[in-house]
């Protein structure tokens, strides 16, 4: 399961439309905080966590889209990491 996490105070970037869009897929757990105390990130750009790592973008659109690549990018790290462990 991947874990999308968003901030409250991050909504005016109209990531509000992306958390509703991630939470409908089955592979993807969607969390709102208050805070994720990334004061400065949150106020300048849309950004999310996925699964622990920061995602910024120019809009909510591309945040959509990288949070996306970064779900892949992560599940194809693991891949090749349980490859190379279970080679060993």
């Amino acid at each position: 399961m991947n874990i999308v996490e968003f901030c409250v105070s991050n909504m005016h970037h109209g990531t509000d439309r992306v958390l509703e869009k991630l939470e409908i897929l089955p592979h993807i757990e969607v969390i709102e905080y208050g805070c994720l105390g990334n004061c400065g990130e949150c106020y300048l750009s849309p950004y999310a966590l996925v699964n622990g790592e920061s995602i910024v973008a120019e809009t909510a659109d591309q945040l959509y889209d990288l949070v996306l690549a970064a779900i892949d990018k992560q599940q194809d790290d693991l891949a090749a990491l349980d490859k190379l462990l279970d080679d060993l």
